[in-house]
């Protein structure tokens, strides 16, 4: 068992039911000076971190990851995974994304940055830009 190994089961634990977690509990993940990133923020420090995800949850009816795969080491984790949410302003209906967060470690997190498909998160779910970014995909396989 790796050292960070307690620390990635804390984390995928709190995300595990997003919606339902207490987001104080971020400061035993995160470090105070914690870099997140995904495909639309990038937020410095823990406090902004917090803001974040408390202004996400809020809106949220569902949200929860299920684990595909990890790869943890002494300084870094990669943890694969489907994150499942329901969101009113998306028609409050089930939408699963696949991703990866890549994390940075010394005793808590320093560093979280998620990979995922924005266009199977957002624009797909639009009625407009949804048909539109399906039929980019559909021709872009063929």
């Amino acid at each position: 068992m790796n050292s960070n190994t307690p620390l990635i089961e804390r984390f995928k634990t709190f995300f595990r039911v997003l919606h339902e977690s207490d987001l104080s509990q971020l400061r035993h993940l995160y470090s105070d000076q914690v870099l997140f990133k995904d495909p639309v923020h990038e937020i410095r420090g823990l406090v902004e971190l917090e803001d974040y995800f408390t202004a996400m949850c809020g809106d949220l009816t569902d949200c929860r990851f299920e684990y595909l795969d990890e790869l943890v080491t002494d300084h870094a984790a990669y943890v694969k995974w489907v994150m499942h949410f329901k969101h009113p302003r998306l028609g409050n209906r089930l939408i699963s994304v696949r991703g990866v967060s890549h994390l940075k470690i010394s005793d808590k997190i320093d560093y979280h940055e998620d990979f995922y498909d924005m266009g199977a998160m957002l624009y797909e779910q639009l009625p407009l830009l949804g048909s539109v970014t399906r039929w980019l995909r559909l021709r872009l396989a063929s």
